[in-house]
């Protein structure tokens, strides 16, 4: 029997399309996750081949959050049947402090008063940077639903740039407003996008004088959830 997944359907090859590139991963970092090579993973983006083994799909799935069977189109909600890795225990971790929130939505006035509420992170998810280049937010709104949803916390990487187009950031706009979305540039002009996974909100262009008080304060690592039963 092939190992292999032919494309009859368009539909399996849109999912995988979608899962990719809304994943808010470069095709490096589901490379890294996979073990793919990545030239691999940007055709798999791109529709660029005929055919992908079955093991790429499950590995592509556990990579970006979704269920194998939504990406065979066997499912409809890619959100309620996230994969999830077993956890690791350890007593290797650190206390991330909890400041403030930020909104997957817009309009929501940034605030980091820390009142001392922390998050335990195993030191692995640091991968080598200090404690102090990390913080945790808490997701107010549903603009980035599934990806984030409200009531999560993300762990953040301290960072001034995003690392390619189409990454998403943790953005502060208006100097005051705070918000988690995806960002999509043109190196050279003077323009960004906000673009929400949720097709229910709109982008938002920011442009111009707009830029001078719109800047990265960093990018998600880490997504902390509880399930709610």
């Amino acid at each position: 029997m092939s190992n292999s997944i032919k494309y009859d359907s368009q539909l399996i090859l849109n999912k995988l399309i979608e899962v990719i590139n809304e994943s808010g991963l470069s095709y490096g970092e589901i490379a890294k996750r996979t073990g793919i090579p990545k030239s691999s993973i940007h055709r798999y983006a791109k529709g660029q081949t005929k055919k992908i083994p079955i093991d790429a799909v499950r590995l592509i799935a556990d990579a970006t959050g979704v269920s194998t069977s939504y990406i065979m189109g066997r499912e409809d909600n890619k959100s309620d049947y996230i994969n999830l890795p077993p956890p690791t225990i350890t007593e290797d971790y650190s206390e991330i402090p909890v400041i403030g929130g930020i909104a997957a939505g817009y309009n929501r006035i940034a605030y980091e008063n820390w009142e001392g509420e922390t998050v335990p992170i195993p030191n692995h998810y640091l991968k080598g940077h200090n404690l102090s280049d990390y913080f945790v937010l808490n997701v107010n709104g549903s603009s980035m639903y599934p990806m984030y949803q409200d009531g999560d916390r993300v762990l953040i990487l301290k960072q001034s740039t995003l690392n390619h187009s189409g990454q998403v950031g943790a953005i502060l706009y208006n100097d005051e407003f705070a918000t988690l979305k995806k960002v999509e540039y043109v190196m050279g002009e003077d323009w960004m996008k906000l673009v929400p996974i949720n097709p229910n909100y709109e982008p938002e262009l920011i442009e111009g004088e707009a830029l001078e008080h719109c800047r990265v304060i960093g990018i998600p690592k880490l997504l902390i959830r509880d399930i709610k039963e």
